[in-house]
């Protein structure tokens, strides 16, 4: 019997997959508990209009990010610490920091993990901090660290 994955099911299949199994195993198992439904033309349609529905999603994602990207790059996050003599800090400027001053000052909410900082910044001045706002989209934050 072909059916049509609804979920993914561990050594079977994947969802949104076509494939024939034994009649016994989609009726009593994949069917009945909604891992899948019978391969018809409904079902097919179905699929495939999720299809498209997840493919505008994705293109309309990568679309807001690029935005996103483009004004990123124009600004500049200005933040103020303590520091010593030769311009070390006490202490470091953190991905949280920057994301709480992005917030506030530009009102872009960005998560911190987004951040890519191996560690924190530890001297003043300006540093560039990747950001990554999709799997394809990275941009680069320019953050100030100015004497307190």
């Amino acid at each position: 019997m072909k059916v049509v994955f609804l979920k993914d099911v561990k050594g079977k299949g994947k969802k949104g997959e076509i494939k024939n199994v034994a009649d016994g195993y989609a009726q009593n198992f994949l069917i009945k508990n909604g891992y899948a439904a019978e391969a018809n033309a409904q079902a097919l349609s179905q699929l495939d209009g999720q299809k498209k529905l997840e493919a505008k999603n994705a293109a309309a994602e990568l679309a807001e990010a690029q935005a996103l990207k483009e004004k990123l790059e124009t600004l500049t996050v200005e933040l103020k610490a303590k520091s010593g003599e030769g311009g070390r800090l006490f202490g470091s400027v953190s991905t949280k920091q920057i994301a709480d001053a992005l917030q506030k000052v530009h009102g872009f909410k960005i998560d911190k993990r987004k951040m890519t900082l191996n560690d924190g910044i530890r001297a003043l001045g300006f540093t560039n901090v990747p950001v990554k706002l999709h799997h394809e989209v990275s941009a680069t934050l320019k953050v100030h660290v100015t004497e307190e």
